[in-house]
């Protein structure tokens, strides 16, 4: 047994001063004792002092050993301390009440030494056994913890190399995907915060769909040079093949998104990657493409990213077309409600269209 102050501490509370005296005489040579003649006594004494162990009466003057042990359990750092009851009461009825309300064992007076001190002694395992068990779950998590914030760290710069080659290649659109993804989370945020589509965002993650907006045009990638930085319009047929970059971004996530799953890693991500890429030029009133959706048909990750996508596309300058004042795009984004936009979102974006304008003066690109 562990002995001086390292000892563990029990309480052991009774109104019988018989009790109490052969109770620390069976005790005190492997445990710190501390004899308590009431309820109320041992709550304040509870303030002071956390013992490892509570050997408890349940009939007392004043407060009862159900009403003591009720109070123990309902305060955080008292809750998980062990408590045995100790008790007359020999009948089934009373020991089930005992235990339901969180007793830890339950022992009939007259008890002799060695049961009440193999009692003590499992109990105290118990506990110390719940605590090394907690550490080790704390533990657990602070190591998933770092090996996310890794994965997270690896997953920004993957994204950052892949959304490099998507602009280096689309040499027209320098800055696009940082400034798409500012206004996305404007408008997300903005969203939010005004109760709009709580339902549909209720689990949303939006780091990773504000993250995940940054591979809006990764299909890019698939279409040649000679399409992709033609200098001037492109032509009807042309332009036919430069849509088909919707769906080569969709399958490539897919393929990813296949490998992930195998290999059972969550890939949440990904699946908000491809709601955008497979939906943000699909137009309210169904005349977008690839699916031609309509209204809340188009997942509400791609009617986002099309106001965002399509504002910059107006305040950027292109080889066919000067760059808009942020007013203008503004006001050709207004006059898109319930025909190209989302009515509820292009409201959300009125509320922070200044926020996007302060964004395209503040950004530099070509």
């Amino acid at each position: 047994m562990n002995t001086g102050s390292t000892r563990k501490i029990i309480m052991l509370v009774d109104d019988d001063a018989v009790t109490l005296a052969a109770g620390k005489e069976m005790l005190k040579s492997a445990y710190r004792v501390y004899p308590i003649f009431s309820g109320e006594l041992l709550l304040d004494l509870l303030e002071h002092i956390l013992p490892d162990l509570i050997l408890l009466d349940i009939e007392m003057p004043g407060m009862t050993g159900y009403e003591i042990i009720a109070r123990l359990k309902a305060k955080p750092k008292w809750r998980d301390i062990p408590v045995i009851f100790l008790t007359a009461r020999a009948d089934e009825d009373s020991e089930l009440e005992g235990l339901s309300m969180g007793a830890a064992d339950y022992v009939t007076k007259p008890f002799s030494a060695p049961l009440l001190l193999k009692r003590i002694e499992n109990q105290l395992l118990v506990a110390a056994s719940r605590k090394q068990l907690e550490h080790f779950n704390a533990s657990l998590q602070n190591m998933v913890n770092e090996k996310i914030r890794e994965i997270v760290s690896l997953q920004n710069s993957i994204i950052g190399v892949v959304t490099d080659l998507v602009e280096f290649r689309d040499g027209a659109t320098g800055g696009h995907i940082n400034r798409t993804e500012t206004y996305m989370r404007l408008m997300v945020e903005k969203m939010l915060e005004e109760g709009v589509y709580q339902e549909e965002t209720a689990n949303w993650n939006i780091e990773h769909l504000v993250s995940s907006s940054q591979l809006h045009d990764i299909g890019k990638l698939g279409i040649s040079d000679a399409i992709l930085n033609k200098n001037g319009k492109l032509t009807p047929e042309e332009f036919e093949i430069m849509k088909k970059h919707v769906e080569i971004g969709v399958q490539a996530i897919r393929k990813i998104e296949d490998n992930l799953q195998e290999k059972m890693v969550d890939s949440s991500f990904l699946r908000y990657a491809r709601m955008i890429v497979g939906s943000h030029h699909e137009k309210w009133d169904g005349s977008g493409y690839p699916l031609g959706l309509r209204g809340k048909d188009i997942p509400l990750e791609g009617r986002l990213m099309a106001i965002a996508d399509v504002y910059d596309a107006l305040i950027s300058s292109r080889s066919y077309k000067r760059p808009l004042p942020t007013d203008e795009a503004r006001q050709i984004i207004e006059n898109g409600s319930g025909s190209h936009f989302d009515p509820l979102l292009v409201d959300i974006f009125t509320k922070v269209a200044d926020r996007f304008a302060d964004t395209a003066r503040n950004a530099v690109y070509r």
